[in-house]
Protein backbone atom coordinates (compact mmCIF):
# COMPACT_ATOMS: atom_id res chain seq x y z
CA UNK A 1 0.00 0.00 0.00
CA UNK A 2 1.31 3.57 -1.10
CA UNK A 3 1.70 6.15 1.49
CA UNK A 4 -1.11 8.46 -0.30
CA UNK A 5 -3.40 5.32 0.31
CA UNK A 6 -2.74 5.21 3.78
CA UNK A 7 -2.96 8.92 4.43
CA UNK A 8 -6.68 8.86 2.58
CA UNK A 9 -7.56 6.00 5.04
CA UNK A 10 -7.45 8.48 8.42
CA UNK A 11 -7.72 11.53 6.76
CA UNK A 12 -10.89 13.57 5.51
CA UNK A 13 -11.08 13.44 1.59
CA UNK A 14 -10.48 17.19 1.62
CA UNK A 15 -7.21 16.88 3.51
CA UNK A 16 -5.70 14.42 1.20
CA UNK A 17 -7.30 15.97 -2.69
CA UNK A 18 -5.78 19.34 -1.90
CA UNK A 19 -3.12 19.71 0.84
CA UNK A 20 0.34 18.44 1.00
CA UNK A 21 2.10 16.83 3.75
CA UNK A 22 5.37 18.68 4.80
CA UNK A 23 5.79 17.75 8.30
CA UNK A 24 4.85 15.43 11.29
CA UNK A 25 5.52 15.41 15.06
CA UNK A 26 4.99 12.61 17.51
CA UNK A 27 5.04 12.90 21.00
CA UNK A 28 3.45 10.42 23.85
CA UNK A 29 0.16 12.33 23.98
CA UNK A 30 -0.34 13.53 20.40
CA UNK A 31 0.21 13.84 16.78
CA UNK A 32 0.64 16.30 14.98
CA UNK A 33 0.72 17.19 11.06
CA UNK A 34 1.90 20.17 9.04
CA UNK A 35 -0.04 20.57 5.53
CA UNK A 36 0.09 23.23 2.93
CA UNK A 37 -2.59 23.68 0.36
CA UNK A 38 -1.59 22.22 -3.19
CA UNK A 39 -0.61 24.49 -5.78
CA UNK A 40 -3.98 24.50 -7.49
CA UNK A 41 -5.97 27.23 -9.26
CA UNK A 42 -9.47 27.34 -10.20
CA UNK A 43 -9.98 26.47 -14.33
CA UNK A 44 -11.45 30.07 -14.15
CA UNK A 45 -7.70 31.61 -12.85
CA UNK A 46 -5.97 29.28 -14.65
CA UNK A 47 -7.95 30.86 -18.33
CA UNK A 48 -7.08 34.25 -17.07
CA UNK A 49 -3.37 34.28 -17.41
CA UNK A 50 -3.00 36.33 -14.82
CA UNK A 51 -3.28 35.05 -11.54
CA UNK A 52 0.31 33.44 -9.53
CA UNK A 53 0.87 31.77 -5.78
CA UNK A 54 1.22 34.79 -3.49
CA UNK A 55 2.81 32.42 -0.05
CA UNK A 56 0.79 31.47 2.20
CA UNK A 57 -1.80 32.38 5.58
CA UNK A 58 -0.55 31.66 9.01
CA UNK A 59 -1.47 28.12 9.75
CA UNK A 60 -4.59 27.21 11.41
CA UNK A 61 -4.44 24.37 14.04
CA UNK A 62 -7.34 21.63 13.10
CA UNK A 63 -8.22 18.90 15.90
CA UNK A 64 -9.13 15.63 14.56
CA UNK A 65 -10.13 12.06 15.44
CA UNK A 66 -7.58 10.93 18.10
CA UNK A 67 -5.38 8.06 16.51
CA UNK A 68 -4.18 5.03 19.17
CA UNK A 69 -5.31 7.14 22.14
CA UNK A 70 -3.15 10.47 21.03
CA UNK A 71 -4.62 14.30 20.15
CA UNK A 72 -4.22 14.78 16.66
CA UNK A 73 -3.89 18.44 15.34
CA UNK A 74 -3.80 19.68 11.52
CA UNK A 75 -1.26 22.70 11.38
CA UNK A 76 -3.17 23.81 7.72
CA UNK A 77 -1.67 27.12 5.96
CA UNK A 78 -3.79 28.11 2.76
CA UNK A 79 -2.16 29.09 0.10
CA UNK A 80 -2.71 32.99 -0.74
CA UNK A 81 -3.07 33.97 -5.01
CA UNK A 82 -2.72 37.42 -6.75
CA UNK A 83 -4.24 38.50 -9.28
CA UNK A 84 -1.75 40.46 -11.00
CA UNK A 85 -4.29 42.22 -13.18
CA UNK A 86 -6.25 43.39 -10.23
CA UNK A 87 -4.22 43.02 -7.35
CA UNK A 88 -6.51 40.92 -5.53
CA UNK A 89 -4.72 38.50 -2.63
CA UNK A 90 -7.52 36.02 -2.12
CA UNK A 91 -7.44 32.10 -1.04
CA UNK A 92 -10.11 29.58 -2.75
CA UNK A 93 -12.41 28.16 0.11
CA UNK A 94 -12.74 24.86 1.40
CA UNK A 95 -16.32 24.98 3.74
CA UNK A 96 -15.52 21.58 5.03
CA UNK A 97 -12.20 21.64 6.64
CA UNK A 98 -13.93 22.63 10.19
CA UNK A 99 -17.51 22.68 12.07
CA UNK A 100 -19.25 25.86 12.02
CA UNK A 101 -17.78 27.73 15.36
CA UNK A 102 -15.18 25.10 16.14
CA UNK A 103 -11.86 24.20 15.46
CA UNK A 104 -12.61 20.37 14.78
CA UNK A 105 -13.06 18.57 11.64
CA UNK A 106 -16.91 17.90 10.94
CA UNK A 107 -16.61 13.99 11.26
CA UNK A 108 -14.65 14.49 14.67
CA UNK A 109 -17.78 16.97 15.88
CA UNK A 110 -20.61 14.34 14.17
CA UNK A 111 -19.01 11.52 16.47
CA UNK A 112 -18.36 13.42 19.60
CA UNK A 113 -22.35 14.17 18.65
CA UNK A 114 -23.21 10.61 18.31
CA UNK A 115 -21.93 9.87 22.61
CA UNK A 116 -24.17 12.22 23.69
Amino acid sequence: MKQYQILRSIFPKVITDNFNFVDYRESDSTLEYWLDESEYMSREDYKKGTVRPYGFTEPKTIQDFPIRGRSVYLHIRRRKWVDRSTGEIFTYNFDDLTEDGSKLSPEFVAFLKEED
